[in-house]
């Protein structure tokens, strides 16, 4: 089966990694790599290294490893909206939709075999680890004007959306969903690395525990009075 493609905004690279053998190589290794070592010690000669090419043949692909980093963060919220669209197509309630959504965002995530270049489970953990890095820099303001910021808000529009459906008089639809996936990320995170600011550190069933999370923070918030 071929595998599936996204459609990423070609400000993030010189050439898309995803219709190469190179190119996939390249996603395949990086998301390996800064899972293992983190960002800031991953480096394109390492990345050479590992997939016994050059660093100029990356250097053909990206930029640098910022465009990198915000490639597979794109990528990521590419592959997320894809798999809230797979659980939401078939429901006509808004309401279910949100649901459905918000099982998606929570869920543990596994290797997806319909892209066999990237191992989600390790790109996930990047996410937790490397999100913030993507915004927090003096050229958010030229990054977010090129668009390199699209996934994001692509996915936050949609759910905020069916915010509006459900309570078309709820002031902050975008404002809640936006808080909604950083705390997602943020409290797994926490789990693991800094646990007295999260309950889901002795939880067995940290995906369920993070979902009635997720769900009571929406619908507590968008209930009409």
């Amino acid at each position: 089966m071929p595998t599936l493609t996204f459609k990423l905004n070609p400000l993030l690279y010189l050439r898309d990694p995803q219709h190469t053998e190179l190119g996939q190589k390249i996603i395949s290794a990086s998301v390996t790599l800064i899972d293992k070592l983190g960002f800031e010690q991953f480096t394109f000669k390492k990345l050479a290294e590992e997939i016994d090419s050059t660093e100029a043949s990356i250097y053909r692909y990206f930029e640098n490893k910022h465009r990198l980093l915000l490639y597979l963060i794109g990528w990521y919220w590419n592959w997320l909206e894809y798999r809230i669209d797979l659980f939401t197509s078939v429901l006509t309630d808004p309401v279910e939709k949100l649901k459905a959504c918000i099982r998606v965002i929570a869920e543990k995530k596994k290797y997806d075999t319909n892209f066999d270049f990237i191992d989600e489970e390790a790109l996930y953990r990047i996410v937790l680890a490397e999100l913030d890095k993507t915004y927090l820099t003096k050229q958010v303001d030229v990054d977010n004007k090129d668009g390199l910021f699209g996934g994001f808000k692509s996915i936050c529009k949609k759910i905020a959306e069916w915010i509006k459906e459900i309570n078309p008089d709820y002031p902050y639809p975008h404002a809640l969903i936006s808080t909604t996936l950083l705390t997602a990320k943020q409290q797994i995170f926490f789990a693991d690395h800094l646990p007295s600011l999260t309950d889901f550190k002795k939880v067995s069933d940290q995906a369920g525990a993070l979902e009635d999370f997720l769900l009571n923070l929406i619908f507590q918030s968008i209930k009409k009075s």
